[in-house]
C-alpha cells in the first residue's frame, strides 16, 4: 500500500520538503473523505476522524474551515466541474488566494493556482 507521500507527484513532494508555507486541508475535503469512506469508495484502514487527525499531525497540515464567503463564492463559478466538494474547495482557493494541490485537470481549468 502506498503511503500518503508516495501518492503525490515528485514535484509536490519536493516542494513539500523545501517549503516553508503552511499546508491546509479544507474541511470540505475532510467531509468528502467521511462520505466516500461511508459509501465504501475509500479505504482508510481507520475511522475517517482518526485517519484525518493522524495524517494532519504527521504532515503538519492545518484545518481550513468553510466560511460563508467561500460557500457563497461557489455561485460565481462557471459550471466546469460538477463535483460539489471540488467546487467548494475551488471557491475557497479563490477567496483565500491559495494554491490547490490536485492531479485533477478539470480543477486546473478554473482561474486558480494548481500544483501537481
Amino acid at each position: 500500500m502506498e503511503s500518503a507521500t508516495e501518492k503525490l507527484s515528485e514535484r509536490v513532494r519536493q516542494l513539500y520538503r523545501e517549503s516553508e508555507h503552511q499546508l491546509y486541508l479544507s474541511s470540505i475535503s475532510a467531509y468528502e473523505i467521511v462520505v466516500k469512506a461511508r459509501l465504501g469508495r475509500l479505504e482508510l484502514g481507520a475511522k475517517p476522524s482518526d485517519f484525518i487527525s493522524a495524517v494532519r499531525e504527521k504532515f503538519g497540515v492545518a484545518s481550513l474551515p468553510v466560511d460563508e464567503e467561500s460557500a457563497l463564492a461557489v455561485e460565481r463559478l462557471p459550471p466546469i466541474h460538477g463535483d460539489p466538494f471540488d467546487r467548494l474547495m475551488i471557491a475557497q482557493s479563490i477567496v483565500h488566494e491559495m494554491t490547490v494541490v490536485t492531479p485533477d485537470a478539470t480543477v486546473a481549468r478554473y482561474p486558480i493556482r494548481v500544483l501537481w
